[in-house]
């Protein structure tokens, strides 16, 4: 069921979100991408920096719900529901 009233934008904050995503997550792609293709190791290192551009991502995102006007937990139930109804068979657990 969707929301009927007017929703909120912040389009300033959308955008620094939205262009901020999309660097972050291309800075968290560059560090499998050594791994798997340039022989990089998997270390504690990795593991560090890959944690640090997952907060900058985790940053933005709720950034973004907050330009739109959204609540971080209802985007994600959201998405949990979305997930759910594509396995009907029961196989998705959003908490595994």
């Amino acid at each position: 069921m969707r929301h009927q009233t007017e929703p909120t934008l912040n389009p300033s904050l959308l955008l620094t979100a939205a262009i901020g995503l999309a660097a972050e997550g291309g800075e968290f792609a560059e560090i499998p991408k050594k791994i798997f293709f340039q022989g990089k190791p998997f270390d504690a290192d990795a593991q560090f920096h890959m944690k640090r551009e997952l907060g900058d991502i985790m940053w933005y995102w709720v950034n973004a719900c907050t330009a739109l006007g959204l609540d971080p937990n209802d985007v994600i139930n959201e998405n949990v529901k979305k997930l759910e109804s594509r396995y009907t068979g029961g196989s998705f657990d959003a908490w595994h």
